[in-house]
């Protein structure tokens, strides 16, 4: 590789992007090239400022792109000598600029791999966090000992079982049978508060579950039983359907 050819190599190096044999010819080359060693040193602190900064998930075709873009264009090589400094000062090239702003973009990228894969490991632990505390809820109310248990059969066959614990103030339901909903719908539990037909929504079901168990979202209250619709994914702030069952919850 000829001189020429290692003064180009700058920005990939920075990177770490060299294969082991240009990496090793660029390394003897830097010990001999002050405007290399600085570039190398510039490059570097800027790829290191972008991966920290980086706040949003890099598109996932950036870097294949970026990549492919840095084997195509080469930078421009350092000039030597004051008049050949001045040259360059006046004149910014095209393809180096380019180069440079891929080593910049292909910095960012990787620095958004490492953002999105931190906030995956957040959001895992927040999840298995969520899922081990409502966990815990529910057994409190299977197992208090005002925990009373009321049954009945649902549109369609299927079986619902509430269990409510007015100690705890919480309540669970349990089906079993159900169809699943049509698409883009969800099955809505609701606290029926009594007065005159009020409903509170007390969480939705999984939809690709036919059987399952369900703390209800918030406190019982004063709620005398509950209720089941079909409402759009996510659910609504209010029922928008009949109701599907209506359970009322058994005595303390």
């Amino acid at each position: 590789m000829s001189t020429a050819e290692l003064h180009t190599l700058t920005g990939a190096y920075a990177l770490h992007a060299l294969p082991e044999d240009e990496r090793l010819a660029f390394e003897r080359h830097l010990g001999a090239c002050e405007a290399c060693t600085q570039e190398v040193r510039e490059l570097s602190a800027t790829a290191a400022r972008l991966g920290l900064a980086v706040s949003a998930v890099a598109p996932a075709a950036l870097r294949d792109r970026v990549l492919r873009e840095i084997t195509t264009v080469r930078q421009e090589a350092p000039s030597h000598g004051r008049s050949a400094r001045s040259t360059t000062a006046r004149r910014v090239g095209r393809w180096s600029s380019y180069a440079l702003a891929a080593c910049v973009a292909a910095a960012a990228a990787f620095g958004g791999v490492a953002v999105w894969q931190n906030q995956v490991a957040r959001d895992a632990r927040q999840e298995a966090s969520d899922a081990r505390r409502q966990n815990e809820e529910l057994a409190r109310v299977l197992a208090a000992p005002d925990a009373r248990t009321s049954s009945g059969v649902l549109a369609g066959g299927a079986r619902g079982t509430v269990v409510v614990s007015r100690s705890v103030d919480r309540a669970v339901f349990l089906a079993s049978g159900m169809a699943r909903p049509p698409g883009g719908k969800v099955y809505q539990l609701w606290f029926d508060d009594g007065d005159g037909g009020s409903m509170r929504s007390a969480g939705l079901m999984d939809p690709s579950a036919t059987d399952g168990t369900v703390l209800l979202d918030g406190p019982v209250d004063g709620a005398s039983g509950m209720g089941i619709t079909v409402e759009p994914a996510g659910g609504s702030k209010q029922p928008t359907t009949q109701p599907l069952a209506l359970m009322e919850f058994p005595d303390a």
